[in-house]
This record gives C-alpha cells, structure tokens and sequence, in this order.
C-alpha cells in the first residue's frame, strides 16, 4: 500500500490559508483598481465596450496556450494563478510605477522625453519583471510544477494572456473615447488580433530561460539562464514599442516578432520531443514497450483515448487519460529527482510511491473494462 505524503503541521497549513487568502484579496482589489481607472479615464460606454472587446479572445487564445502543455497539464490552480497575477497584481505595478517614472521625467526633462521613457525604458523594465515575479515564484517554490522549457512558455503566456487582456481595455477605452467605436475596432485589430502574442512572447523569454534552469548541471548556469531570459523579454518589450513610438512597428513586426515567434513555435516542438523521450527513459522497465510506446507520444495517447472510449465509453476515456496524466507525472517527478532538482526525501518517496499506486488502478481499471 502507497505510503501517504506527510502532513504539514497546523501551523504551515494556517499560514498557507492566510497566504492564500491575502493573495486573492490582492489580486482583487489590485484588479478593481485598474479597472477603475480605466473606467474613469474613459467613461461608462467606453469602459464597457473595451471590457467586451478585451474579453472576447481570451478563451481562444487559452485554449491555444493549453494545447501546447498536453503530456502534463498544469493543475488549474496554477493556472488561474499565473493568468490571474498578469491581469491583476503585474498591471496593477505596472500602472503605478510606470505612471509615477513618467511624472518624474516629465517634471524634469518634458513631456516628449517622458513618453520615450515610459514606453521604451520603463514599461519593458517593470512590466517584464512584474510578470515574471510569478515565474520566479512558482519555480523556487513550486518546483514539482516546473519541469522545464514547456512549463515556462506555459506559464510565461498565461501571466502574458492576464496581463494583456487588462492592459487592452485601457487602450480599447481609450480608442473609443477618442474615436468612437471605429477607434476601438481599429485598436483591437491591431492589439487583439495582429498581436495578441506580443505579452506572452516577451514573457516566454524569461519561462525558458526558467525552463533550460531546472535540468541545469551547473550552477552557474542555473543562475545565469533566467536572467539571460528575462534580459530578452525587456529587449523584446522595448524593441516592440520603441518601434511602434518611431513609426516602425510594421518593419519590426515582419523582420523581428513574427520570426521569434516562429522560432518559439520550433522551442515548443523541440520542448515537447525532449518530453515524450523523457516519459519513455523513466516509464521503460516499468511498464511494457508496447504501453511505454503509447504514454510518450502524443499521436498515441490520442489514439489510445479514442480507443478506451470506443470500446468502454467515458468512463474508459476519463481512466486512460488518468493513467496518462500520472504517468507523465511519474516520469517527470523522477527525471526531477535524478537531477537534484527536488529532494529525495520522504514526501519525495511518498509522492512517488502513490503515484505508482494511482497508476496501477487506473491500468486495472482500463483491463477490466477491456474484458
């Protein structure tokens, strides 16, 4: 029988519900500030029409970032963490350090030296590092939920998604207050259709370097890849509007974001082989050839799902993709290991013991519904 992880103490679990609750509340209040502003800057219809127009991607933009972590999905409290952070407490930082750095230049140098601070200098400084504290944040505290280049980008276009999407219904409001609904179109076609990636890639930057950290040899590069990583987002942040200031956005859109963006598309794939060879090395011996084979592909585990529904209907589906999930667990929770990324302590054994455990139910589950 699976040994069962130690229990914290009463005291680490009140402390943990305290920390939680003050988050939440931050993220709220935080969230309601900058609404607030926007709201009042821009006037009710403005307010509203951008709030609908900066809503309206997201699930499909999610549901994109979603598909790229598809051997081991993130716990959906991770992700409402990550997506949350970026629409709340990043804007919320970024809105007052950014507003209060362009009232000082301004005070002191102009007004037109304080817009090329704001938006070249300033906002690639803070807004990067705002959204990257939650990355930070998850890979020291949280490392069994990072497992490497696939994680970062996860997390990095989550926060990136929350914090464009707030960010938007500032300028959608204010397109529309200028311009009417025309402002507000022309707006949300350039911010939410041209580039609803330009948050999440600078902020990918940053997640892989995070990524590259955790298989890390050295410490030295343990050290130097995230901010190498977080080095690129600013560079990327600032190059993007910086051109968009100079009248060069088309020219660095085309020869810039548009093959860094296909590049990352080239990390993901590379990501994703290393993680399916990764299933495999730590699941062989394990299991048979023929099921290790099946878990570290992910065409197979799609073929292997259809297959359990067909022959023993959602209840056979929801099992495979169970048995699917713990073993992508399983083999990433030892990878980690090998590697001195997490502890082989007791709760490190005892996690492994019950995943184990877990496992071999779901594949008894799944022979029996065969029968």
């Amino acid at each position: 029988m699976a040994s069962a992880p130690p229990r914290p103490s009463v005291v680490a679990r009140l402390f943990r519900g305290a920390l939680l609750t003050a988050l939440v509340i931050a993220m709220l209040t935080t969230g309601l500030i900058v609404l607030a502003v926007a709201g009042l800057e821009t006037g009710g219809v403005a307010f509203a029409l951008a709030l609908c127009l900066a809503l309206l991607p997201v699930p499909v933009y999610l549901a994109a970032v979603l598909w790229i972590d598809r051997f081991e999905p993130e716990p959906v409290r991770m992700i409402v963490l990550t997506f949350a952070w970026g629409a709340t407490i990043a804007c919320f930082v970024a809105l007052v350090l950014n507003t209060a750095g362009e009232v000082i230049v301004a005070d002191q140098l102009g007004t037109e030296a304080s817009e090329i601070y704001g938006s070249s200098f300033s906002a690639p400084v803070v807004e990067e590092l705002a959204k990257a504290a939650v990355i930070f944040g998850i890979f020291w505290w949280k490392r069994d939920e990072f497992n490497g280049v696939i994680d970062g980008i996860v997390y990095a276009a989550l926060v990136g998604l929350g914090f464009a999407m707030t960010e938007n219904v500032l300028y959608y409001g204010r397109g529309a207050a200028e311009e009417g609904i025309v402002g507000a179109v022309v707006t949300f076609v350039v911010r939410g259709l041209m580039s609803p990636f330009a948050h999440p890639l600078f902020t990918a930057m940053t997640g892989i370097g995070l990524g590259l950290a955790v298989g890390a040899r050295t410490r030295g590069f343990r050290i130097a890849a995230p901010l190498v990583g977080l080095a690129a987002a600013i560079a990327l942040h600032s190059a993007w509007n910086t051109s968009a200031g100079a009248g060069l956005f088309l020219g660095v859109y085309v020869l810039i974001m548009v093959p860094v963006f296909s590049a990352l598309w080239g990390v993901i794939a590379l990501g994703l082989r290393r993680e399916g060879r990764v299933i495999a090395a730590h699941l062989r011996g394990l299991l048979p050839d023929q099921e290790v084979a099946a878990l570290s592909s992910l065409r197979a585990r799609r073929h292997a799902r259809r297959e359990a529904a067909r022959r023993g209907g959602r209840p056979a589906k929801r099992a495979m993709a169970d048995l699917q999930q713990v073993a992508a667990e399983l083999a990433f929770h030892r990878e980690q290991a090998q590697h001195g990324v997490v502890r082989a302590d007791r709760a490190a054994l005892a996690r492994e013991s019950a995943l184990l455990a877990r496992m071999a139910v779901r594949r008894r589950e799944l022979s029996q519904l065969r029968a």
